[in-house]
């Protein structure tokens, strides 16, 4: 058998069920699967922990090239303290939509309610590598709160305290999208 088919084979221990263990990182292709941002918005890389319903760990590469670091400052910059409060939701989103199917996520979306006790301690800055750590405080069917903190090389940069609802995508129903398409 070849190395790239033993990849694909899944191992199970002795005296365990059928079931397969449970996901606990995501590449950036597993994120994107579950979350709806796409760039420039999509703010995290990877998730390198999850515990279901408790914790999860992401990482954030911060690049020069993101579109904010035009304005923000041209001659100093500064990753914008709101990106980094999305970066923690984002990264809560995909512990909580790991909860839903494929479907479900299709037609619900993560919205923030609140954002409490945000601080900012540190500048982040192109060449950081954000760990982005959330902690569940409070879980109910629809609804969340969370606690977020972002550290570079260990030190504390940011902090915050939030919410977020399960909510209905709003969409156009097939037919009305069709019916309003120009005609050639």
């Amino acid at each position: 058998m070849s190395d790239s088919s033993v990849s694909n084979v899944a191992v199970v221990e002795a005296g365990s069920a059928s079931k397969p263990a449970e996901k606990t990182t995501m590449d950036i292709v597993e994120i994107m699967a579950m979350l709806p941002h796409r760039y420039p918005f999509l703010l995290i890389d990877r998730v390198v922990e999850i515990e279901r319903k408790v914790r999860v760990v992401a990482i954030k590469n911060v690049t020069m090239n993101e579109p904010h670091f035009v304005g923000h400052f041209p001659d100093y910059p500064v990753m914008p303290a709101v990106l980094q409060v999305e970066a923690m939701a984002q990264a809560g989103g995909a512990l909580l939509l790991t909860e839903f199917s494929a479907t479900e996520r299709e037609e619900k979306l993560m919205m923030f309610t609140g954002i409490e006790a945000a601080k900012f301690r540190r500048p982040v800055t192109p060449g950081d590598q954000l760990r982005i750590e959330v902690t569940v405080m409070n879980w109910r069917s629809t609804m969340v709160k969370l606690k977020g903190a972002i550290t570079v090389e260990g030190k504390l940069v940011s902090e915050a305290t939030f919410t977020a609802a399960l909510v209905p995508r709003m969409r156009k129903p097939k037919e009305a999208a069709v019916a309003e398409a120009p005609v050639a």
